[in-house]
């Protein structure tokens, strides 16, 4: 298997880490290829984006062209998992005009909602799918609107398609969600000794093939 990580800035070698663990779980052998330039997303199968500070990142995919790379590569079924910023860029909507979002879930966020790097904590987050609670580590974490969320699953039109599914919540708030191939996730799975996250973003879901296929307007 080959997994991407858009490298333009984040936990690179942490989300390696991690999609490394995940795929030898599994008795798959994952190469890793660290993405800062166009051309290189298409021979992927997976898709990592990671966190940093959301308008740079948003900025430097625009500039390569690895933005349009990512949304055909959510049109084709892949797998992708955003993490905090990168969840930021991967929404509809961020609440303000400097970040150049990707649409690939149609949800809202607030940046940093969760306060300054002061604010940082670990929570032990119940997650749909996993059978017990994942150490989640919370950084300048944006939260997902959950209201906005509510009204857009009436639409269902990001380029993943169909209705965003809420995985975790913390105090009443979507912290991770999932629609179509893409999973996204508030907090930085990374940064801890599990796996899981990443297991459920690529392997305990089946995406590849053709009924995976999104139909998306272009």
């Amino acid at each position: 298997m080959r997994a991407g990580v858009i490298a333009v800035q984040g936990d690179v070698s942490e989300h390696a880490d991690a999609v490394r663990r995940a795929a030898a779980s599994h008795g798959i052998d994952a190469e890793i290829v660290e993405i800062r330039e166009a051309g290189a997303v298409p021979d992927c199968d997976v898709l990592l984006l990671p966190g940093g500070e959301s308008t740079t990142i948003s900025r430097l995919l625009r500039e390569e062209g690895i933005d349009e790379e990512l949304k055909r590569h959510v049109r084709d079924g892949k797998p992708v998992l955003a993490t905090c910023a990168g969840l930021i860029v991967a929404s509809r909507d961020a609440r303000d005009e400097r970040v150049d979002t990707l649409d690939l879930l149609d949800v809202t966020v607030d940046r940093n909602a969760f306060g300054r790097q002061a604010d940082s904590f670990e929570a032990p987050l119940d997650v749909t799918g996993l059978e017990e609670p994942f150490p989640a580590v919370f950084i300048r974490a944006p939260v997902i609107d959950g209201e906005a969320l509510r009204a857009s699953n009436a639409n269902a039109e990001g380029v993943s398609g169909g209705h965003v599914e809420v995985l975790a919540e913390w105090n009443g708030d979507p912290v991770a969600v999932k629609q179509g191939p893409v999973v996204g996730t508030s907090f930085h799975p990374e940064l801890t000794d599990d796996a899981r996250i990443h297991d459920l973003a690529f392997f305990a879901q089946e995406h590849a093939g053709a009924d995976a296929n999104v139909e998306v307007a272009e």
